[in-house]
């Protein structure tokens, strides 16, 4: 039995001499595979950002030019100066035969007491002034308005605060006034239509007539251009009511624009709702009084017609009692 045994580990010891080449061969090759492999993974070449590519993922495209009206509105008005010059410059090389934008550039760049004059009179800021509707009174364009602030040093002309004392000039003349919009949604095609002409056709401002009486249809043509110039700024509220005073002065006042009409249109129907709520209440007296400046103004309007009849009418058969 022991030699058995003897003779059993010497055969096992024979194949495992046999197997172990065989291993060792097997341990080698697979190394080299995963060697390979690796190394593969590390001489592989990695995506490589070019210049180009880069410049395409970092750089925004151009921001489009501005329009006219949005210089104006976006910058110039907000006192964005330099900027707004830039913008006029940026847009004068694409449209060079624009004068509206010249005219605006100049404001920008002249000296504005050379152009307007160092005299001055102080004036007091009231609920509803702005550098626009001074413009239209003492200038006598709304869009003069830059050249106004300028006068003034004004870092923000859409900023004018009551009870603020400003600078107006005494006399004024060789500065053009631009017809552009110079509020959000308005075209300002009606600009422009106050200023006097030079010998060459060019606008230029009149003198100041503050200090004269004006008579009645001057006046209520300014209080409808600076009633424009109030709306072109965002305040509808002020607008109606300078309007209002217009026409309070002349109820057939023609209006200067669409947007004059405009406001003339949405005037009356305010009017009229008004003069309905006291109709109700049996405030009829104030009621036909609505009625009566709106049929001032606008003799056509039928809903007053009919109304201001039918209040007549109210008021007739109370009385019988």
């Amino acid at each position: 039995m022991a030699s058995r045994q003897v003779w059993i580990n010497h055969r096992r010891w024979q194949r495992s001499i046999r197997i172990a080449p065989l291993l060792a061969m097997l341990i080698v090759c697979g190394c080299a595979q995963v060697n390979k492999r690796v190394g593969e993974r590390l001489i592989r070449p990695s995506a490589v950002v070019t210049p180009a590519a880069a410049s395409r993922r970092t750089t925004a495209p151009p921001a489009a030019d501005l329009s006219l009206a949005a210089i104006v509105n976006d910058e110039l008005q907000h006192g964005h100066y330099a900027a707004g010059e830039t913008a006029l410059r940026r847009y004068l090389a694409q449209h060079p035969r624009d004068r509206s934008a010249e005219a605006m550039l100049r404001q920008l760049t002249v000296d504005p007491e050379q152009r307007l004059g160092r005299e001055s009179q102080a004036h007091v800021v009231e609920a509803g002034d702005s550098y626009s509707t001074l413009a239209a009174r003492y200038l006598g364009d709304a869009g003069l308005f830059l050249i106004l602030a300028r006068y003034n040093h004004s870092a923000d002309p859409s900023l004018l605060q009551v009870g603020e004392t400003v600078r107006l000039p005494m006399a004024a003349t060789g500065v053009s006034a631009p017809t552009v919009a110079t509020g959000p949604g308005v075209d300002g095609s009606d600009r422009g239509a106050a200023a006097g002409t030079t010998v060459d056709g060019t606008p230029s401002i009149p003198q100041s007539t503050a200090s004269g009486a004006e008579a009645a249809a001057a006046k209520a043509q300014r209080l409808q251009r600076e009633s424009v110039a109030l709306l072109d700024h965002g305040h509808k509220q002020q607008a109606l009511a300078r309007l209002d005073q217009a026409l309070v002065i002349e109820p057939q006042l023609k209006p200067s624009g669409s947007d004059a009409v405009s406001l003339r249109n949405e005037l009356v129907t305010s009017f009229h709702q008004r003069a309905i709520v006291l109709y109700r209440d049996q405030q009829l007296d104030p009621a036909i009084a609505l009625w009566n400046r709106v049929l001032a103004i606008d003799p056509n309007y039928e809903p007053a017609v009919i109304y201001r009849t039918r209040a007549l009418e109210l008021k007739r058969r109370l009385k019988q009692f």
